[in-house]
């Protein structure tokens, strides 16, 4: 059967001394959920790199697309109107006019289109489960998240290990 183990620490920075700790020894930590960001934990416990900044320039290019082909088909092709004499007929010569509102819908794009994925990838849009193991976790305490599916050590030694470190509470569950 395979265990989860939940170890709750009362500073951020005795999680991150208790997760090199226990990296040192081989094992694999599968998630820290804290009131707020730990800085220098990702290497430790070894979160990848986001690629949300590259969500963010294809959602950002997307709104550029979508706000210049707006403006040449509203502005030149459907119905081009002589604004203060300046040309109607291409996207070009009017382009200057045209950057200011192509800058803020590339903007409004991009930070809606990123706020959304970060959402969905983290699953924390209204109306979906929590996976939060503890909700002291949302005010002062750190849980760090260890499971023997994902460490080659039994779950006796796993335990041993842990009890080494600063910890404030244990809790050993069965999952399947």
């Amino acid at each position: 059967m395979n265990k989860v183990f939940h170890v709750m620490y009362d500073d951020d920075d005795t999680l991150k001394t208790a997760a090199s700790q226990l990296v040192a020894k081989g094992i694999r930590v599968k998630e820290v959920f804290s009131p707020f960001p730990i800085h220098g934990i990702d290497p430790i416990i070894g979160v990848k790199r986001t690629r949300l900044g590259i969500a963010a320039f294809m959602y950002a290019s997307t709104g550029t697309a979508l706000a210049l082909f707006g403006m040449w088909y509203f502005m030149i092709s459907d119905w081009p109107m002589n604004i203060g004499g300046k040309p109607s007929f291409s996207l070009i010569e009017n382009l200057p006019a045209f950057i200011p509102v192509t800058f803020e819908f590339s903007v409004l794009c991009g930070a809606h289109g990123m706020a959304i994925t970060y959402l969905l990838r983290n699953g924390t849009l209204p109306g979906m489960p929590a996976t939060n193991p503890d909700p002291r976790t949302t005010d002062n305490m750190f849980v760090m998240e260890i499971t023997t599916e994902q460490n080659s050590l039994s779950a006796e030694a796993l335990e041993a290990a842990i009890k080494e470190t600063q910890l404030f509470e244990l809790s050993i569950k069965d999952y399947k």
